[in-house]
């Protein structure tokens, strides 16, 4: 916990009243009352009010416990395509940019090659052929059948014909591959350009070609990720992984807004370790799938495992002081101010506002208590002291 010290107003009224007086009127007469309480602290009502102070009790608050992890935005394999091409080629055309939104089906790019020349020939050549081998094949069937030919005759025009069907279909299937209609190869249409079309509709997130430019069939040409289905993707220790369940709840962050706290859902586990670094991956769904969170993005992320209403104070309302503990509780107020006085207190869980206090026999259950403006951290007063 921060070290806090009380806010300038305070400190002079607490280094000038280290016992304070009172008095009383009563019949005409002053009586004055000395305390030899060291822990008294007066303040104005001129100070209550300029330093913005605030009396209040203790109120039940919520602590979560967790595990603290970080990672990444990410989306699933389906949701992100590498496209590359059936075969190597020069690229023609290249248009798009990043950032650029394709929907599936969309050309993306073309490729020139004068290899796919030669296949498309090969595949108008073999369809020339099949006719001919075709009424071969029924012929010396035929003739078998009348015993005419002899059988090595007929298995012979048979395996031609079955084989060069098999050729056939097989470079069709591989024009198809390449984004080439068939039916305009048996038309004599032949190209040496074949078009690259996206897998996936979503944004291009990587533009790995210029025209000009050859790349073979294992490069890739343009990364495609669709980010409708953004998700958490967090590395989680070994030694926590037991206390992780589907359904708890994420609250996590990122560099660029590390002010706001976002919320998730663990949906999924990791089943194996990985064995270099021990660690399990842990799958959570976002709760508004609407922010701008952009794929790839570095998180730091809490796995709440434990939830709790405790009795606390606001963080302010609680100094450290010698690894003790201490809150100003209300002993007087009047017209002309109020008197404090400190009291030690044994605390519990912390959150970003609040800390729990511990009160076993309840003795603070109805004490009204000085919550706000009575301390500030010492990182929020240039050369600040402990008090």
């Amino acid at each position: 916990m921060k070290k806090y010290i009380l806010k300038s107003v305070c400190i002079v009224s607490a280094m000038l009243i280290i016992s304070c007086t009172s008095t009383k009127k009563s019949d005409e007469t002053i009586e004055t009352v000395t305390h030899d309480n060291d822990n008294l602290v007066e303040i104005t009502v001129e100070q209550f009010q300029n330093s913005k102070m605030k009396i209040g009790k203790l109120s039940m608050e919520t602590f979560n416990k967790g595990v603290v992890t970080n990672g990444h935005i990410d989306v699933p394999p389906a949701n992100r395509a590498q496209v590359s091409a059936i075969m190597g080629g020069y690229v023609k055309t290249s248009p798009l940019l990043v950032g650029n939104w394709v929907e599936k089906g969309q050309r993306l790019l073309t490729l020139e090659n004068p290899d796919y020349i030669e296949i498309q020939q090969k595949y108008l050549e073999t369809f020339e052929q099949l006719n001919y081998l075709k009424s071969e094949y029924e012929r010396q069937k035929t003739l078998f059948d009348e015993k005419i030919t002899s059988q090595k005759n007929y298995l012979k025009a048979e395996s031609t014909y079955k084989s060069t069907i098999a050729l056939f279909n097989g470079l069709e299937q591989k024009l198809l591959l390449m984004n080439i209609n068939p039916s305009n190869v048996k038309e004599g249409k032949i190209t040496s350009i074949i078009p690259i079309y996206a897998p996936i509709s979503g944004s291009v997130a990587e533009v790995y070609t210029s025209v000009g430019k050859f790349m073979d069939a294992s490069e890739v040409l343009i990364s495609i990720i669709d980010s409708k289905h953004k998700h958490l993707e967090l590395i989680v220790f070994e030694k926590d992984v037991m206390s992780i369940k589907e359904g708890q709840l994420i609250e996590f962050q990122t560099p660029e807004n590390s002010e706001r706290i976002y919320k998730a859902e663990v949906h999924l586990i990791g089943t194996s370790i990985d064995q270099e670094n021990r660690t399990v991956r842990v799958h959570g769904h976002l709760e508004d799938k609407k922010e701008p969170f952009l794929v790839g993005m570095y998180v730091e992320a809490k796995i709440i495992t434990y939830t709790a209403e405790k009795l606390a104070l606001p963080l302010e309302a609680v100094l450290e002081e010698d690894d003790k503990y201490y809150i100003l509780i209300l002993n007087e107020h009047t017209n002309h101010g109020y008197t404090f006085e400190k009291e030690m207190v044994h605390i519990g869980l912390k959150n970003e506002t609040s800390i729990e206090i511990i009160d076993i026999n309840n003795t603070l259950k109805d004490k009204q208590i000085l919550v706000e403006g009575a301390f500030i951290p010492l990182d929020e007063e240039a050369g600040g002291h402990s008090h």
